[in-house]
């Protein structure tokens, strides 16, 4: 039989339903508490209303929000590019090219290694409030290896995505078609039973427009549904191409027209906005004010990665977002909650109401604003993941 337990004393508590708290998108509410039965949030209110329970975490003046969802990210891989970053910012810029490196240190590794690689990054995440989050494969480049990468993610995530076309492998590099061909058959073949999702690098370098419509239709067909990896170096088809198959993102979303951010707002596809690759590129950042006044469904990621954005806290995300991006810490802690969600397209995640999976974050703080106001700052004070505390 479960048991209750209702975390109390909260000063603000981020329910991310305006019906719950305040008017505002967080729904927030002040002096507040919530109710944690078995895995599922049952109740949230004034601490003063709060029901009789079996147990009582006292939050001590603290703030509570839901766990954050990392709704992009690379984890299964090997190896490391540390001369890469520091060549970069001695002034080398960013391409898509580094991406040989680890898929040939990724290749060289041991299931063992792999797993072991993914699972340290994990609890770094844990550690810092990501409660949900999303990995892809790409790192192998092979029918062999993009299978066991996604079998390894499976065993740790529901959120696994096929990203066979991350970039052209060696192998094929004079023959891009070809490997087109084998992402879109073989590969694809091997890799669907394990994933849920599939995404693809539209870019100089990488796949163009014809080529990744190809690839994501092809993962449809066989029950995978879209996400891309769009305009994250330059002006492109990606994110017109993510609408136009009802993609649930377009990420990095850095380089728009008028006409991308229209398409964005008229659709259901998230532009999930990953800050960590620009802060650790040197790259022009991401307007995600432009999209937001558009009225675009917003989400704040990770992207965490051994090339471009090696950083698992979302926290750090934030705060970069809030003072480089536009947005205000209300939006931002949305964005990395919610937002995610709603890239994941998940509603059982992302909020603290009623039914909802009972993810929560205990901030050292009194409030949610602190995660952009101290940046840097250790602030996690516990973690409730699925009903369990692991912080």
């Amino acid at each position: 039989m479960s048991s209750s337990t209702v975390i109390t004393n909260i000063s603000t508590l981020v329910t991310n339903d305006p019906s719950l708290g305040d008017s505002s998108p967080l729904g927030l509410i002040q002096d507040a508490a919530v109710v944690v039965d078995g895995d599922r949030i049952a109740w949230t209110g004034e601490s003063r209303k709060a029901p009789a329970t079996d147990n009582r975490v006292d939050a001590g003046g603290r703030a509570v929000l839901p766990g954050f969802v990392d709704s992009h990210s690379h984890l299964v891989f090997a190896g490391d590019r540390t001369q890469e970053f520091n060549a970069r910012m001695s002034g080398r810029s960013y391409t898509a090219g580094g991406i040989r490196t680890t898929v040939a240190a990724t290749r060289a590794a041991t299931d063992a290694e792999l797993e072991a690689n993914l699972t340290r990054y994990l609890t770094e995440a844990l550690r810092q409030g990501t409660t949900t989050f999303e990995t892809k494969s790409g790192y192998g480049l092979t029918v062999e290896d993009e299978a066991r990468a996604l079998r390894i993610a499976a065993r740790h995530t529901d959120e696994v995505t096929f990203l066979g076309a991350h970039i052209v492998a060696p192998e094929h590099a004079d023959d891009p078609a070809a490997y087109v061909a084998l992402v879109t058959g073989e590969m694809l073949d091997a890799c669907a039973p394990h994933a849920r999702w599939i995404d693809v690098f539209c870019e100089k370098g990488a796949f163009d427009g014809d080529q990744a419509r190809a690839i994501l239709t092809a993962g449809r067909d066989k029950g995978l549904h879209p996400r891309v990896h769009a305009n994250q170096l330059s002006y492109g088809p990606g994110v017109q191409l993510a609408v136009e198959l009802d993609a649930a993102s377009a990420d990095h979303c850095t380089h728009l027209t008028d006409a991308d951010v229209d398409a964005l707002a008229h659709s259901d596809t998230v532009a999930t906005l990953l800050p960590g690759a620009e802060f650790s590129t040197r790259a022009e950042w991401p307007d995600a004010r432009r999209l937001l006044d558009a009225g675009v469904t917003v989400a704040l990621s990770t992207d965490c990665n051994p090339g471009s954005s090696f950083t698992s806290s979302v926290p750090f995300c934030v705060a970069l977002a809030v003072r480089d991006m536009g947005m205000t810490p209300d939006e931002a802690v949305w964005s990395a909650t919610a937002g995610g969600a709603a890239a994941l397209r998940r509603t059982d995640i992302g909020r603290l109401t009623p039914g909802a999976r009972a993810d929560l974050l205990l901030l050292d703080a009194p409030s949610h604003v602190h995660l952009a106001y101290r940046p840097g700052v250790p602030l996690t004070a516990g973690v409730w993941r699925r009903g369990v505390r692991e912080v």
